[in-house]
């Protein structure tokens, strides 16, 4: 059931696309000069309300402390970590699922019932909770209702509960600090760039004004925004 490699192929893929299609340097420039440019503050356009509905979801209990342990161990089943990265539950992703839910009520009753459901299953073959259970019974129940495509009728409750947290998880841990690192994603970051080579503004006669020179091309200063009401051209 171990789809890592696959869906951090994917999501590399989706990302990689679009590097592929930036400016790509012939040299590696040199970006240690860069390193101490203070990164700024952003509030991510919060409005007070949204801030204070944040805050009010953040202080409700929705799970019991059973329900966010056994989430907690899907979490790991789902994405159990390796010998360099942590598991799901230590990423704050059974946290995540919990703010989710409350934040959209539409997961309540699918997810309540679907615990429910892995309980009950758990009794049914064991004749113990799903946490009490060793681990290859609890993989046993989710070979069951891992994979939609074969799925036995008796089993579309656990399936579609499965496919829910599965997608949960997955966003969870891929939105977190961890996960981000894991697939190796480093954003929107600026590259060192010298203008066009010389020999290109040579063959169609064209030169860089040596004073937009001096004042545009800063490496240090591409965090600043340029002033151009006193530029003359």
């Amino acid at each position: 059931m171990d789809r890592r490699e696959s869906l951090r192929t994917l999501l590399i893929g989706g990302a990689g696309t679009g590097l592929l299609l930036s400016c790509r340097l012939d040299e590696d420039p040199d970006v240690s000069q860069l390193t101490d440019i203070k990164e700024p503050e952003y509030d991510y356009g919060r409005t007070p309300e949204e801030q204070a509905i944040i805050e009010e979801l953040q202080e409700q209990e929705f799970y019991t402390e059973e329900e966010m342990k056994t989430i907690a161990v899907i979490s790991d089943i789902i994405m159990p970590g390796d010998d360099t990265h942590k598991p799901a539950s230590e990423v704050g992703v059974p946290e995540f699922i919990e703010f989710i839910t409350k934040d959209i009520p539409a997961h309540k009753i699918p997810m309540r019932g679907g615990l429910r459901w892995l309980k009950n299953e758990s009794y049914k073959r064991f004749d113990k909770d799903f946490l009490e259970i060793t681990d290859v019974q609890k993989i046993e129940i989710f070979e069951d209702i891992a994979y939609p495509d074969h799925v036995k009728p008796e089993f579309t409750q656990g399936a579609q509960f499965f496919s829910r947290i599965r997608n949960l998880v997955t966003t969870g841990y891929f939105t977190s600090k961890e996960g981000i690192d894991y697939l190796g994603y480093v954003g929107n970051r600026p590259n060192v760039w010298d203008g066009v080579p010389q020999e290109v503004l040579d063959k169609h006669g064209l030169a860089y004004d040596e004073k937009m020179l001096k004042e545009a091309v800063k490496p240090e200063e591409r965090n600043d925004i340029m002033d151009w009401s006193n530029y003359e051209v």
